[in-house]
């Protein structure tokens, strides 16, 4: 059965990078391109992990993995941040607030990006 991937990231460039390389994967990709269709694709298709950017229109990560982490239906959801942001500061916040994992995206390739997928995948599942 293939595990469904929600990914909240307003750069399309990005979004299509990364669903192209997945595709021969067994992951479904569910996109959002902002904060507010992110937390609403959360609640309607139930996935098994959400990769989270920091800067996004109409609600910013941080107040996404909020709201995520205070809904019982979502809470258990794990959450890794994907992000350009690198200051120690936002890592400490994010991880404080519940995401699994912090990853700066100039720092990881995508084989990489999936590897730690499937890594969270396998121990949540």
């Amino acid at each position: 059965m293939k595990k469904r991937i929600l990914f909240i990231e307003d750069e399309v460039k990005f979004q299509t990078a990364f669903t192209d390389f997945f595709r021969s994967e067994e992951l479904e990709i569910v996109s959002a391109y902002d904060g507010e269709s992110g937390l609403a694709l959360a609640e309607s298709k139930s996935p098994d992990l959400i990769l989270l950017d920091l800067i996004l229109p109409r609600k910013d990560g941080f107040k996404v993995l909020e709201e995520l982490k205070a809904n019982p239906r979502l809470a258990k959801i794990p959450v890794i941040v994907l992000t350009n942001l690198e200051s120690s500061k936002d890592v400490q916040r994010a991880i404080s607030m519940g995401a699994l994992a912090y990853l700066v995206k100039a720092n990881y390739s995508l084989p990489e990006i999936l590897n730690r997928i499937k890594e969270t995948l396998k121990n949540y599942s």
